[in-house]
C-alpha cells in the first residue's frame, strides 16, 4: 500500500473524487502542511492505494483534472495546489509526471510537487462528506460535476459501487 497527498481544491471535494476510485483503500481528509514557504496548513487528502490496481500517474493525473491546477486565485493559501510526496523517491516521480501531464493542458500547471510534513484530520462529522451528505447543495453543485467528469473520461478506474451519479 502506498501513499501520496493531494492539495487543491476544498477537502470533501477532493475526498470524494478518491473514494470513487477502484485501488484506493482509504481517504484521509483534513489540511496538510509540507516545509519552507509551505509551511501553513491548507486543505488537502492522504490517499491510500493499491498501486497494482491505479497507479500515482492516473491518481495525479485525476487531481490536476478535478480542481484549478492552472489558476492562481487568490484562495491558494487555503486551497494550496499541491502533490504531497512521503519520500525523495516518489517526490521525484511526481515531478516528473507533473511535467509529463503538462502537454494534456493548455495552461501552465501551477500544482506544486511538495514533501509532507504533517496532517491535521478533519472533525468526524466532515469526514465522508459526500457519502453522508450527496443530495444537499454544496454536493450537487461541485462535487457531483467532478465526479462525473471523472466517469466520463477515467471509467475504467470508477468503482460502480461507491458511484452515486
Amino acid at each position: 500500500m502506498e501513499k501520496v497527498g493531494f492539495g487543491g481544491g476544498c477537502h470533501w471535494c477532493t475526498e470524494a473524487v478518491f473514494q470513487s476510485l477502484i485501488g484506493v483503500e482509504k481517504v484521509e481528509q483534513g489540511w496538510i502542511s509540507s516545509f519552507d514557504e509551505n509551511t501553513s496548513y491548507s486543505e488537502a487528502v492522504v490517499v491510500h492505494f493499491d498501486s497494482q490496481r491505479i497507479d500515482l500517474k492516473t491518481l495525479i493525473s485525476i487531481h490536476l483534472q478535478t480542481h484549478s491546477s492552472t489558476s492562481n486565485h487568490v484562495k491558494r493559501n487555503k486551497y494550496r495546489s499541491a502533490v504531497y510526496a512521503f519520500n525523495v523517491e516518489q517526490q521525484d516521480r511526481v515531478k516528473s509526471l507533473l511535467t509529463n501531464l503538462q502537454s494534456e493542458f493548455p495552461k501552465q500547471i501551477i500544482t506544486q510537487s511538495l514533501m509532507f510534513s504533517d496532517f491535521r484530520e478533519n472533525e468526524k462529522r466532515y469526514q465522508n462528506y459526500y457519502e453522508k451528505n450527496s443530495s444537499n447543495q454544496f454536493c450537487t453543485t461541485y462535487i457531483e460535476p467532478k465526479l462525473k467528469k471523472i466517469s466520463k473520461n477515467f471509467m475504467d478506474h470508477v468503482n460502480p459501487i461507491w458511484f452515486k451519479t
